[in-house]
């Protein structure tokens, strides 16, 4: 009888000293499933159903606001689409297109989404998309004007729109350092009427845009064969949204694989140009 209770006593001491080492078993309980699958939740990124769209609007064919005082545009069209087949809701908000990254940064809008040119030194801050189109800096000058090539550009003034990417592409040519003025605009009308206004002597400006307002006024405006160079347009999101740009993206991708983003270019430019 002694020698049965000390068995059953070494049997009890070794269980709690398992238990007491941590030896247990794991809980396998429903509940417990249920709180690891909620904390994986909790960890991974979560998109938002409804997202603000940062712009100039004033930028056509991009985005900008028609006689009926609509936001519309090439980037709107494709915007509402991509984020449509993302199951996201988009709101346009017009911002100052120069603050436009501490516009993002600071979570007033999600996306910018408007003609926005990649480079090297914005990517620093801003998270792109693939580019989805290509575009050049024009030289858009009066039809009588005396200036045919870039190099006539010196001792005139120039005209830019502020905060553009068209700033960088003068200030990186060797012939921004002959101009008499680099003069900066809030946006590429403003600069377009100085120039019409001849208060200025040319124009540099995205080639959509550029381009657009030149076929409108054939006999005021003329475009260079000279340019200030290629670049790429892309959507930005902020560094941390890489989940919201993978939506978007995925979107974008399957706008081209089917057409729907041929079919929105041809109705602003009578071709396809995305890329």
């Amino acid at each position: 009888m002694q020698k049965m209770l000390r068995s059953l006593l070494g049997g009890t001491v070794a269980a709690l000293t398992l238990a007491a080492c941590g030896g247990a078993p794991a809980d396998n309980t429903p509940a417990a499933s249920a709180e690891a699958t909620a904390a994986s939740a909790a960890s991974a990124p979560v998109v938002a159903s409804e997202v603000v769209i940062g712009l100039d609007d004033n930028f056509p064919p991009m985005g900008f606001r028609d006689d009926n005082n609509e936001i519309v545009g090439f980037d709107i069209d494709m915007a509402r689409e991509a984020a449509q087949r993302a199951g996201l809701t988009a709101t346009f908000q017009p911002i100052d297109w120069s603050a436009k990254e501490a516009e993002l940064k600071s979570g007033r809008v999600d996306m910018l989404w408007n003609g926005l040119t990649i480079t090297e030194e914005r990517k620093q801050n801003i998270l792109f998309s693939n580019p989805y189109m290509e575009n050049h800096q024009i030289i858009v000058v009066r039809a009588d004007s005396p200036i045919k090539v870039k190099a006539d550009l010196a001792g005139k003034v120039v005209a830019v729109q502020d905060g553009s990417s068209a700033v960088d592409a003068v200030n990186a040519d060797d012939v921004s350092k002959s101009f008499k003025e680099l003069k900066k605009f809030g946006d590429n009308v403003m600069a377009l009427m100085d120039l019409g206004a001849k208060r200025a002597d040319a124009v540099v400006v995205d080639e959509v845009v550029g381009r657009y307002y030149v076929a409108k006024k054939p006999a005021e405006y003329t475009v260079l064969a000279d340019n200030f160079g290629t670049e790429e347009y892309g959507v930005g999101f902020r560094l941390e949204d890489a989940a919201l740009q993978q939506k978007i993206q995925k979107s974008l991708d399957d706008m081209k694989a089917d057409g729907a983003s041929a079919k929105i270019s041809d109705k602003w430019f009578g071709k396809n140009i995305v890329k």
